[in-house]
C-alpha cells in the first residue's frame, strides 16, 4: 500500500469506527458485531504503525490503553467539586422554592432539570482544545489524575473541534458503567467462578482507578456530561452551556429539560418515576438547578452546598413477599451464598423471585424466621435485597432461620475465618461444585485458553474419575484411547443406598431391541406410568408385535430380560433397571453377573465398566452398548482437546498464575503481582509486608496467598505442572544493550514525544544504561518534557527540584 492509499484507507477507517462508537455511546445500538468492530480497529493500527506519519491524537486508536500507572498523582480542582443538598420531599422541594425566591427577591427565574446518574463523577481540563487532564472527584477540593484511564472512554472527545471553543475550559460529568456491560462482566466473571461485581456504580468507580489502562479501555465505560466551567465567552445560562457541549461532541444526556417554576419541575420529576428504568443507567432522583448564571452568583453558597440547586431522590421500591426458603450456593472457591427464596412479587417493571442475603450476618442482621413476609427492595445491586421484616405479620410457632453448618454439596462442616464474613466449604479437592468451577476457571479462554473443555465434558471427565485437579488434565495426553466413547452425560443414571448401577428403563428398551426408535419406546412408557415394570414389560410385548419390528427376536429378548430379574432380586427404582443385567443380555457369557455386580458398584458408567472388564464387543454389541450411553467423546472431540491441553502450555506466568484460581486474585490482580514478583516462587515465598507493599492488595488478598502456598495438595499439583511445562515466571525479553550513556541515571518522559512512542522511551532509555521511573520523586535525575506535560507533574518536579530537559537534549546527551 502506498503512502497516499494507506492516508485514504486510515480516514476512512477512523470514521467508520467514530461512527459505530456514535451509535453505541449516543443511541445504544448497534449495526455490526464486537469482532466486526475489533477488526476495523486492529487493521487501523496496523496501518498506523506502518504509516505513523498519519496517526492523530484523536485517532481512535489512541483509546486501546496500556499504560500502568502504579500510584496515582493527585490534583486540587480549580474550583471545588461540591456536593449537593438533597431531599426525598416534595414539601422540601417546595421550601428550597421558596428559599430561592426569598433569596433573589422575585419569582422571575427557571430550573434547569437534569437526571441525577448514579456514577463517578469526574472533572476534564481542556486546554488548546486538547484533553490535558482527567481529575475524579476525591474529598471535593483534591482528586486522583486519571488521564489514560479516561482517554479510553470512547464518547470522551481528545481533541474538541468546534466554534468559539475557549483556550481553557473545564467540564465536569458523571462516568457510569451501562447496564449490558456490567451484565456481561458479571457473567465471565461467574463463568470464571470470581466474585460478582455488587452493582454498576461500584464497578465503574473500581474501573476508572485500576492500574492498567488496557482493561479500562475493554469495560466500555460511558458519561455524561452536566458542566462548564470557563471564563472565557459570554455564556450566561446553563442550557446554552449545555448546547456548547454538545456542539463540541461531548455526550449530554437527552433527558433534560428547563422549566418555568417548581410546578414545571415537579411534573418533570414525575413523568420519570417509572420511565427512568428504562434508560441504560442507574439512576436516582433529579437535579434541579437555577439556569441563570447570574442568579447562581447572587444565591450564592452554604458551607458545603449550593444555595442554587437541590437534587430529589426517588425512594428506594419497596414491596412485601413471603419468605419461602433459603438455599444456599457453593461457588468455585468454596464461597456459601444464601439466597432467599420469595413469592412472586413486582419490583421496579420486573417479576422479583429471589433476593440476596450475603451471609450469616445478614441473617442474624434481619432476625429472620421461617415464613417471614419481608420488605424487598431493588437499588443497583444484581438481585434484590431484603430490607427488612414484617415482625407485626409473624407467624406463630414458626422458628429463627438457622444457617447451615455443613456444605450442601459434599456434607464437608463450613469454616469462616474471623476476618472474612463469608462461611466456606474447606473441602476445595472434592467437593463437586468447587471442583467443576476451578477446572472451568482454569480451562477458561483468559486463562489456559482450552476452549475444546466445555462443562459437559470437564463434568463427564471429573464424574468418571479422570480429572481431580489441574495437573490431570495434562495426563489426559496419555489416555486418549480411554476417552473414546466416554459419555458426556449421565442423567440415565442412578445409584441405589448401596452404590449399586441402575440405568434408564427407556434406554435399555432400546438398547435390547431392534428396529424401534428411542422416541417411540418414550411414547409407549408414557403411557405406561402408573403401572408396575413388571406390567409394563408384559405390555411391552404386545407394542412390539403392533410395531412389526423383528417380533420373535425382539419379544425372546424381553422375556429373557424378565426371567433375569426374577433370578437375581435387585433392589427396584421406579424407571430405572439394574446394569449388570442389562449387560449380561448384551455380552452373553464372556462377564458372568457376579463380575458385572462388582463392577457396577464400583464404576458410574457403562463406558467404565466395559473398559475396566477388558470385554471384546463384536460390532452388533458395540452397536448396543452405543445405544445405552448418552452423548459420547468422539475421536474428532479428543483430538480437539489434546490440541488445547497442548497448546496451553505456552500461555505466559500472569495467565498461569490466574488460572490456579488463588482466592481473591482476578484476572487484573494476577497481572499486578507476576509483574511485581516476576515468579510464582517469589510469590510463594513474599511475606505479608512485602505483599502488601504491592497497590491493590490488601490483608484478605495476602492471607489468601499465604493460605493457598501452605496446603501441600497445591503445591504437588503446581510441581506436576511445571514438570508438564507450564510457565511459572515472566519471561523477558533480553534487553538490547546500544551503549552506558545514562548508567546509574533515573529517568522519566512526560508529554508527547516527537522521537518516541510510549514504550519506546523506556526501552530506549534502559538499552543505553538508564533506568525508566513511572512517577515524580526525588530521586530522578531529570525528567523529559516532551508536549503538553501536564501541569501537576511539573509543579511537583518543580518543587522537588527535578531537572526538566528537552527531548532534544536528551538526544544530544546520548549521542555524545
Amino acid at each position: 500500500m502506498t503512502p497516499d492509499q494507506a492516508k485514504a484507507r486510515i480516514q476512512t477507517l477512523s470514521q467508520e469506527i467514530n461512527y459505530h462508537n456514535q451509535l453505541y455511546y449516543q443511541e445504544d445500538r448497534t449495526e455490526i458485531s464486537d469482532f466486526e468492530f475489533d477488526q476495523l480497529l486492529a487493521e487501523l493500527i496496523q496501518l498506523e504503525t506502518e504509516f505513523p506519519q498519519f496517526l492523530k491524537e484523536d485517532s481512535p486508536s489512541q483509546r486501546v490503553g496500556g499504560t500502568i500507572t502504579k500510584e496515582f498523582e493527585t490534583a486540587v480542582h480549580e474550583s471545588r467539586m461540591l456536593s449537593l443538598g438533597n431531599t426525598y420531599s416534595e414539601a422540601e422541594l417546595l421550601a428550597f422554592d421558596e428559599r430561592v425566591a426569598k433569596g433573589l427577591g422575585h419569582r422571575d427565574f427557571e430550573y434547569f432539570c437534569e437526571l441525577k446518574f448514579d456514577g463517578v463523577a469526574i472533572s476534564l481540563v481542556y486546554e488548546n482544545g486538547k484533553l490535558n487532564r482527567a481529575v475524579t472527584r476525591g474529598d471535593g477540593t483534591r482528586g486522583d489524575v486519571v488521564t489514560e484511564n479516561i482517554k479510553t472512554i470512547r464518547n470522551i472527545p481528545i481533541v474538541i473541534k468546534g466554534d468559539h471553543v475557549p483556550e481553557k475550559f473545564e467540564v465536569r460529568g458523571e462516568i457510569f458503567l451501562p447496564r449490558k456491560e456490567f451484565d456481561k462482566i458479571n457473567a465471565e466473571r461467574e463463568a470464571q467462578g470470581e466474585a460478582l461485581l455488587a452493582n454498576p456504580r461500584n464497578a465503574a468507580s473500581g474501573t476508572v482507578k485500576m492500574q492498567d489502562s488496557s482493561i479500562v479501555a475493554k469495560r466500555r465505560l460511558n458519561c455524561y456530561f452536566y458542566q462548564l466551567i470557563t471564563d472565557e465567552g459570554d455564556i450566561m445560562q446553563h442550557d446554552q452551556a449545555m448546547l456548547l457541549l454538545e456542539n463540541w461532541g461531548f455526550n449530554v444526556s437527552p433527558t433534560y429539560q428547563k422549566c418555568k417554576g417548581i410546578k414545571e419541575a415537579l411534573a418533570f420529576i414525575e413523568s420519570w418515576r417509572d420511565k427512568r428504568h428504562e434508560l441504560p443507567l442507574d439512576t436516582d432522583g433529579v437535579v434541579l438547578k437555577v439556569n441563570d448564571y447570574d442568579q447562581r452568583e447572587e444565591l450564592g453558597f452554604t458551607a458545603k452546598i449550593p444555595r442554587w440547586a437541590i437534587a430529589y431522590k426517588y425512594q428506594a421500591e419497596s414491596a412485601e413477599s413471603e419468605l419461602l426458603s433459603i438455599t444456599y450456593q457453593v461457588g468455585r472457591t468454596g464461597a456459601i451464598t444464601p439466597v432467599a427464596n420469595l413469592s412472586p412479587v413486582q419490583l421496579a417493571g420486573t417479576t422479583v423471585k429471589r433476593a440476596s442475603l450475603h451471609n450469616a450476618n445478614e441473617i442474624e442482621r434481619l432476625g429472620l424466621y421461617e415464613g417471614d413476609l419481608v420488605h424487598v427492595e431493588k437499588g443497583g445491586e444484581i438481585i434484590p435485597k431484603i430490607t427488612a421484616v414484617a415482625i407485626e405479620k409473624r407467624k406463630t410457632n414458626t422458628k429463627p432461620i438457622q444457617y447451615i453448618t455443613h456444605c450442601p454439596e459434599c456434607g464437608t462442616a463450613l469454616v469462616r475465618k474471623e476476618s472474612e464474613a463469608k462461611h466456606y466449604c474447606p473441602n476445595t479437592q472434592s467437593c463437586p461444585p468447587q471442583l467443576l468451577g476451578r477446572i472451568e476457571h482454569f480451562v477458561h479462554k483468559r486463562a489456559m485458553d482450552i476452549d475444546s473443555m466445555g462443562t459437559e465434558r470437564i463434568r463427564a471427565l471429573i464424574d468418571q474419575g479422570y480429572i481431580t485437579d489441574f495437573a490431570d488434565i495434562y495426563d489426559l495426553e496419555q489416555k486418549a484411547e480411554q476417552l473414546l466413547g466416554l459419555e458426556m452425560n449421565q442423567d440415565q443414571y442412578q445409584k441405589t443406598d448401596e452404590g449399586m448401577l441402575y440405568i434408564s428403563l427407556n434406554k435399555c428398551l432400546f438398547a435390547l431391541t431392534e428396529g424401534i426408535s428411542l422416541s417411540a419406546i418414550n411414547q409407549f412408557l408414557d403411557t405406561e406410568i402408573e403401572n408396575s415394570l413388571a406390567q409394563t414389560l408384559k405390555n411391552f410385548q404386545h407394542f412390539i408385535r403392533e410395531s412389526k419390528k423383528k417380533i420373535a427376536q425382539n419379544i425372546v429378548t424381553i422375556q429373557m430380560l424378565e426371567s433375569l430379574l426374577e433370578a437375581y432380586p435387585f433392589p427396584k427404582l421406579e424407571d430405572f433397571l439394574p446394569v449388570p443385567i442389562v449387560l449380561n443380555l448384551i455380552v452373553g457369557k464372556q462377564v458372568g453377573i457376579s463380575r458385572l455386580k462388582e463392577l457396577a458398584s464400583t464404576e458410574n458408567t457403562i463406558h467404565g465398566i466395559i473398559l475396566e472388564s477388558g470385554i471384546s464387543l463384536s460390532p452388533d454389541q458395540d452397536d448396543r452398548i452405543k445405544k445405552l450411553k448418552a452423548n459420547t467423546f468422539q475421536e474428532g472431540v479428543i483430538s480437539n482437546m489434546m490440541e488445547g491441553i497442548k497448546a496451553s502450555k505456552a500461555q505466559p506466568f500472569e495467565r498461569v498464575l490466574f488460572a490456579l484460581g488463588i482466592r481473591n486474585i482476578g484476572e487484573n490482580t494476577a497481572q499486578i503481582l507476576a509483574r511485581a514478583f516476576k515468579s510464582l516462587y517469589a510469590l510463594q515465598t513474599a511475606s505479608v509486608d512485602s505483599l502488601l507493599e504491592i497497590n491493590g492488595v490488601g490483608e484478605t488478598l495476602a492471607l489468601s496467598i499465604q493460605d493457598y502456598f501452605s496446603e501441600k495438595q497445591n503445591l504437588e499439583v503446581i510441581e506436576r505442572l511445571k514438570v508438564q511445562g507450564l510457565k511459572f515466571e515472566i519471561e523477558e525479553a533480553e534487553k538490547t544493550v546500544l551503549g552506558n550513556a545514562l548508567a546509574g541515571k533515573k529517568i522519566l518522559a512526560s508529554g508527547k514525544l516527537n522521537h518516541f512512542k510510549r514504550d519506546e522511551i523506556i526501552d530506549f532509555i534502559e538499552s543505553h544504561g538508564g533506568q525508566y521511573v513511572k512517577s515524580v520523586s526525588k530521586s530522578l535525575d531529570f525528567i523529559i518534557e516532551g508536549e503538553d506535560m501536564g501541569p501537576s507533574k511539573k509543579e511537583k518536579a518543580e518543587k522537588l527540584g527535578v531537572k526538566l530537559i528537552s527531548e532534544a537534549d536528551f538526544l544530544n546527551m546520548v549521542e555524545s
